[in-house]
């Protein structure tokens, strides 16, 4: 049986709205240290701008 996908904190989906970046985050968030929680920061930063005029999506 496979394990359950990871899921999205509602927070971070209301800003990352398209599928190949939820899955960026998904993967940069499961990694450790300081380096990697500044590139998932900075991540965060561009990809909201980016999708920010976006439609919500589920």
């Amino acid at each position: 049986m496979n394990p359950p996908a990871p899921t999205l904190p509602t927070k971070i989906a209301r800003w990352i709205k398209t599928d190949c970046g939820r899955s960026q985050y998904l993967e940069l968030a499961s990694r450790q240290g300081p380096l990697a929680r500044l590139r998932l920061a900075w991540f965060v930063l561009i990809a909201g701008l980016r999708d920010w005029r976006l439609v919500d999506r589920p």
